[in-house]
């Protein structure tokens, strides 16, 4: 089983970037399929973006072209890359393991980080 601490939030203004940290432990997370998931206030939680184990990659259409998961696998850890972020992106960011499919369905994946806000404002 993974567990897993969220790094990286933070304050940026409008067109900066983030570099999001999902650090595992209790397993190899190459063994899952791993997902990054964002809430915001009074919203509901909506998929960011998931990556399976052979490798494919999904990002919700919002993101596309400015979000890059990844895993560095020497680190055990998954990460997501943020750039040209907008207000729209503020968002406390959490990492999960579970299912990876092109909807990046939270209601697919559990064993929940703790998040890390994310400001973006000016």
């Amino acid at each position: 089983q993974l567990q897993f601490v969220e790094s990286g939030g933070g304050l940026v203004q409008p067109g900066g970037s983030l570099r999001l940290a999902c650090a595992a432990s209790g397993n190899t997370l190459n063994y899952y399929h791993i997902g990054w998931f964002r809430q915001a206030p009074g919203k509901e939680r909506e998929g960011v973006s998931c990556i399976s184990t052979s490798g494919t990659t999904h990002y919700r259409n919002s993101v596309k072209g400015r979000f890059t998961i990844s895993i560095d696998n020497a680190k055990n850890t998954a990460y997501l890359q943020m750039n040209s972020l907008q207000p729209e992106d503020t968002a406390v960011y959490y990492c999960a393991w579970g299912y990876c499919s092109e909807h990046i369905l939270a209601s697919d994946f559990g064993s929940w980080g703790p998040g890390t806000q994310v400001t973006v404002s000016s």
